[in-house]
């Protein structure tokens, strides 16, 4: 009969994980504290900003207030998804969720993605209705309301600026910086407007920050799908992983090997070993794991090992 060994997750965490493991864990004692906050602070500002830019761009008859106050409103909403989708990733898991919820923050990657495509829809018609017909926007107010819009941006950036290694509060980072430049933009085209009374500057900076919007929605889209359809992911090789566990002494074969994200931070990994004649410790397996970690990021490993007296009796790729 083959010979069954799996490394379970708790094994992992206690003895593969090492140093990352207890960086980790340290993290996420005040991460909910101090970033907690953060998203609050970070949304309710944007939130009131997003209104007040929206209005302004309708008011003084300004696309680009109206594109930034679009763009502002997909990262408050990217924002209000990262910290929903954090603290649902936190649960643990209870009951047919035996993952707990951590794949939720690839739900709501996807789910940002959308309402940008829904978001840019709508701009890009007004944008092109007003090429059409070009209507000059009060420039004062798009200077003065888009410098608004760099201060809160700029503000709500430095609630995450600490936060770098953590992916989602580094993403949370960039989208302000981001906005922060783009509302720079609609300053600049305030003043161009001012100094050459061109009109059609305004819709033409609008289609910009579209294009900027469309990039990062694609970007998000094919990421969150990818994910969702439980690929490897993006800097995993498979066949790298394949041969590594394969390196290991006493193992001759290595198959169903499986990788795949459990949420937009979190890796699992399920592969059978082949051990004829060794038998496989939990030393052995705790080592495996740790290599995993160490080398592909791979935190959730379960390893299965097999004597290989009956191939592919347990199933093989």
């Amino acid at each position: 009969m083959p010979v069954h060994a799996h490394h379970s997750h708790d094994q992992d965490h206690g003895h593969g994980h090492g140093a990352h493991g207890h960086g980790a864990h340290g993290h996420h004692h005040h991460a909910p504290a101090d970033f907690g906050r953060a998203f609050v602070i970070g949304i309710a500002l944007n939130t009131g900003f997003v209104v007040v830019e929206a209005a302004a761009g309708l008011w003084y008859g300004s696309m680009a207030l109206l594109a930034d106050a679009g763009h502002n409103l997909s990262d408050v909403l990217a924002l209000a998804l990262a910290w929903v989708a954090s603290i649902a990733a936190k649960r643990p898991a209870q009951g047919r969720f035996t993952y707990g919820y951590k794949s939720s923050t690839i739900l709501a990657a996807l789910a940002n993605a959308l309402l940008l495509a829904v978001a840019i829809g709508a701009i890009l018609f007004e944008t092109v209705h007003r090429l059409m017909t070009p209507q000059a926007p009060q420039a004062m107010a798009m200077i003065v309301v888009a410098g608004i819009g760099i201060a809160i941006n700029a503000l709500t950036a430095m609630l995450f600026a600490k936060g770098q290694e953590d992916i989602n509060i580094r993403g949370a980072y960039l989208h302000m910086v981001a906005d922060a430049l783009v509302s720079l933009g609609v300053v600049v085209a305030g003043g161009a407007i001012l100094v050459t009374g061109l009109a059609w500057i305004d819709p033409v900076v609008s289609l910009v920050i579209v294009a900027v919007i469309a990039v990062g929605t694609w970007s998000l889209a094919r990421d969150s799908l990818t994910m969702g359809l439980l690929a490897a992911p993006e800097g995993i090789d498979p066949e790298a992983v394949r041969q590594h566990l394969s390196s290991f002494d006493g193992v001759s074969a290595v198959h169903d090997l499986h990788v795949w994200p459990m949420s937009t931070t979190e890796v699992a990994l399920t592969a059978h070993l082949v051990m004829p004649g060794r038998p496989a410790p939990d030393s052995f397996l705790r080592e495996v794991a740790a290599s995993l970690e160490a080398r592909f990021g791979v935190g959730h490993a379960t390893l299965q090992v097999e004597s290989g007296e009956n191939p592919c009796a347990l199933g093989c790729p």
